[in-house]
């Protein structure tokens, strides 16, 4: 968790990285609710705007390169818009850049927020906002995404592919410390969840298991159980009340939180955060780069706008992070039609001005 600054030193730098395709129009937005929060509250920030993405790539086949890298690591926070170009082969861009600011800067948490703001529709029947509550903490840097593996005999009837989940002691138990740490902050049902494979992935989910219950005898305040992930998929939809804070490995958690994120409302309310509790952190909208609305004034901001309330708690401003999600909720409930790119029934730009004023 980041600690808080005292009033003389309340100053940050924050590297901001529109993007690709809507991704600096959302930025735009955030940027506006950050500024306004910032003047409420009076913590000061300085943006420095990087140009990295699919059109940088394109015109310099630049990436990230390595003096960019290391001006990021002066920064306090990364706020990100979206990464995606539709004229990038995929997977060149995310893991050239997104994949590779996370293990720079050793970024091992993924947090993602699942919450039903007031006046969004949920495909979940009859859950309110006060069953759609809760918090996935995901290992962000090992697992199954370290890449580690090969394949013999390729092209051959006899090709064999190899793709090894990699899971640490250091990297297992500094995950489920946060997440220890994280519930007891939140101070809601103080209630964690485990959730994993053990009946089938044996010696990950037998590591993950055991540093679990180890950790759970130094905080007899939160009660510990656990769920296998394609029943917590079921529980999502069925009963999401039943969950206060989750933690779970790389590719478990990349999987529920999109199932999550559909669940609160979809793509265009969900944000989330790439950790390092004692570097540099970035935050980014979930939902992608949209090239399809690319100028069209029409994308939903929220999920940024939240993005960047999540940035200012992680810097220890949270009085800021919390006037601006209680902003949100204000206009999800009382003013938008709709989450939906084009269906708001304002533009982008205004649903900007909309969150301003109701700060």
């Amino acid at each position: 968790m980041a600690k808080e600054k005292t009033t003389k030193d309340r100053s940050y730098k924050i590297a901001v990285l529109g993007g690709d395709g809507t991704g600096p129009e959302v930025v735009r937005e955030g940027l506006k609710v950050m500024d306004a929060a910032a003047k409420k509250t009076g913590f000061k920030y300085e943006k420095i705007m990087y140009d990295l993405g699919g059109e940088r790539y394109k015109r310099t086949g630049e990436i990230l390169p390595p003096s960019v890298l290391k001006e990021l690591g002066t920064a306090d926070a990364i706020y990100l818009g979206a990464i995606g170009h539709p004229e990038v082969k995929p997977g060149i861009l995310e893991k050239g850049l997104l994949l590779a600011l996370r293990f720079h800067f050793d970024q091992y948490i993924n947090l993602r927020p699942v919450k039903l703001y007031p006046g969004v529709w949920s495909p979940v029947k009859d859950k309110t906002p006060e069953d759609i509550d809760f918090v996935v903490v995901r290992e962000n840097t090992e697992g199954l995404y370290t890449g580690t593996g090969g394949i013999l005999k390729e092209g051959t009837a006899d090709e064999v592919a190899i793709q090894t989940s990699v899971n640490t002691r250091k990297g297992v138990e500094r995950c489920l410390r946060y997440a220890f740490e994280y519930t007891k902050r939140r101070k809601k049902e103080n209630k964690l969840t485990l959730v994993g494979k053990t009946n089938v992935l044996t010696y990950a989910w037998g590591l993950w298991e055991r540093v679990f219950k180890e950790l759970a005898g130094e905080y007899p305040g939160i009660t510990t159980d656990y769920a296998h992930v394609d029943a917590t998929c079921m529980w999502f939809i069925k009963n999401p009340e039943w969950f206060d804070v989750i933690v779970t490995d790389n590719i478990f958690g990349d999987i529920i939180t999109d199932l999550g994120a559909m669940i609160q409302g979809g793509m265009g309310i969900a944000a989330g955060g790439n950790i390092n509790p004692e570097g540099v952190s970035m935050f980014e909208p979930i939902g992608g780069s949209a090239p399809k609305y690319t100028g069209k004034n029409v994308i939903n901001p929220l999920a940024a706008i939240c993005a960047g309330g999540m940035l200012l708690d992680n810097l220890g401003e949270r009085e800021a992070s919390e006037m601006i999600e209680k902003a949100v909720m204000n206009v999800t409930a009382n003013k938008l039609k709709s989450l939906a790119a084009g269906k708001m029934g304002y533009s982008t730009e205004e649903v900007g001005d909309l969150v301003v004023a109701a700060l």
